[in-house]
């Protein structure tokens, strides 16, 4: 029976867990969800929830059709994202360690708009100073050798 339960366990056929709050960390129902939101204790990846405004995004009617943005180019819509996750990248990975992975949603729905996910290192571990060891929510990566790197 165990068994069982490991694997629906925050999958669609689990009727007890939400399984969207389970493998994304939001859901588009909130708080009126029927499911249990279990939030992890600890995670290598930080949610940033809302962070990013896209201006393409906020120019959209509710039938999701483009509403006209005035002279903005898809060049300078691209420029303002770049700059922006250039930002976000160089001051999480000045708090928290090295970035193994930074993703940003341009979806339209209010649990996802603008969530930026990030999966970082710890940076006291990489300066030989973390004081929670193996119980960090930030990887502590095992270094490889120098003969496997080359």
């Amino acid at each position: 029976m165990a068994e069982y339960l490991a694997a629906i366990f925050g999958t669609e056929k689990d009727k007890v867990n939400c399984s969207f709050y389970f493998k994304i960390g939001a859901c588009r129902h909130g708080d009126r969800c029927s499911r249990i939101h279990n939030k992890p204790t600890f995670s290598q990846t930080v949610l940033l929830q809302n962070l990013y405004v896209n201006p393409q995004n906020s120019a959209k009617s509710a039938d999701g059709s483009h509403l006209v943005v005035a002279n903005v180019s898809d060049e300078e819509m691209q420029e303002h994202y770049d700059n922006f996750f250039e930002d976000v990248f160089v001051e999480c990975e000045d708090k928290y360690g090295e970035i193994e992975e930074m993703n940003v949603c341009d979806n339209l729905g209010d649990h996802l708009v603008g969530n930026v996910y990030i999966k970082a290192c710890c940076r006291q571990y990489e300066m030989g100073e973390c004081t929670r060891s193996g119980f960090c929510n930030f990887m502590h990566l095992k270094p490889i050798s120098r003969e496997l790197r080359r």
